[in-house]
């Protein structure tokens, strides 16, 4: 039920399969960490090319990792730091061709060339973290992923009490 090969059709049409099984694994579950982990699982095993994906959640002070899949990961990033700092901060989501060429990144995984970092914003405009993901390949993310993931976040934050 929850692997690549059930998205079909083009980007759009798998983004919006994808935000569906989303939703059904999050229907009725308020926990944060639950529905972050089963998200995160979700896509790093439906999308291609990414060798990470997660969660940072915002403690006050600075994004503390999260669920995630992938290889272990810096535990805290300060606001000011990094692509997942840059979002959270800046409240707009930062999609990297190049990490490398971004001021400031932080390398918590080498294999790791395009980003993509959504923040997590609730209705009230506090920051709850950032749904953060890594790909191996150069420019890797486009305006139709960003679209999606946005979805995909924006479910998340529904989810939650």
């Amino acid at each position: 039920m929850f692997t690549a090969s059930s998205l079909t059709g083009n980007k759009a049409e798998q983004y919006a399969q994808l935000l569906q099984q989303a939703r059904a694994l999050m229907a009725g579950e308020s926990d944060r960490v639950a529905n972050a982990a089963n998200l995160a699982a979700l896509v790093y095993h439906a999308l291609p090319d990414l060798n990470w994906v997660g969660f940072y959640f915002f403690d006050g002070v600075e994004l503390v990792v999260g669920p995630f899949q992938g290889l272990p990961a810096c535990v805290r990033i300060p606001l000011d730091k990094g692509v997942c700092g840059a979002a959270a901060s800046t409240r707009q989501t930062q999609r990297i061709d190049d990490v490398h060429a971004f001021p400031g990144h932080i390398a918590c995984d080498s294999a790791s060339n395009s980003e993509l970092v959504v923040p997590l914003v609730a209705a009230d405009g506090s920051l709850l973290g950032v749904f953060d993901l890594d790909s191996p390949k150069h420019a890797r993310f486009d305006a139709d992923d960003q679209a999606g993931l946005e979805a995909l976040a924006f479910a998340l934050i529904q989810s939650l009490p």
